[in-house]
């Protein structure tokens, strides 16, 4: 990874969360919940940035259509993740098969 690799990150980065500061607050909140609980849980696909801006843009659609960020989402914000990333591999996942010495992938 190159220093133009690394300076065009950061400029994805901050375009991202001037997107995200753009959204109603009750959005940011959970949008802020929902990244902590990804970097958490550790899907390893997060790194292409798909999967927040997938968020961010099916946020702007709520917003647009005049919904609460609740009525998208549902109560549990922890459930809708993992529906999010159920097909995913997680940390979790590479941890579970390094303690039982399985080097394949983890079924899911």
């Amino acid at each position: 990874m190159g220093i133009q690799d690394i300076i065009e990150g950061k400029k994805q980065w901050r375009s991202h969360m001037a997107r995200v500061k753009a959204l109603p607050p009750d959005y940011q909140i959970v949008y802020k919940e929902m990244q902590k609980y990804f970097f958490k849980v550790g899907p390893t696909d997060l790194t292409d940035g798909t999967l927040l801006s997938g968020i961010v843009e099916f946020f702007e659609e709520g917003v647009t259509a005049g919904k609460g960020v609740l009525e998208l989402i549902g109560n549990d914000v922890a459930a809708f993740c993992d529906d999010l990333i159920k097909d995913s591999r997680t940390n979790a996942d590479i941890y579970q098969e390094s303690i039982s010495g399985n080097s394949g992938t983890a079924e899911k």
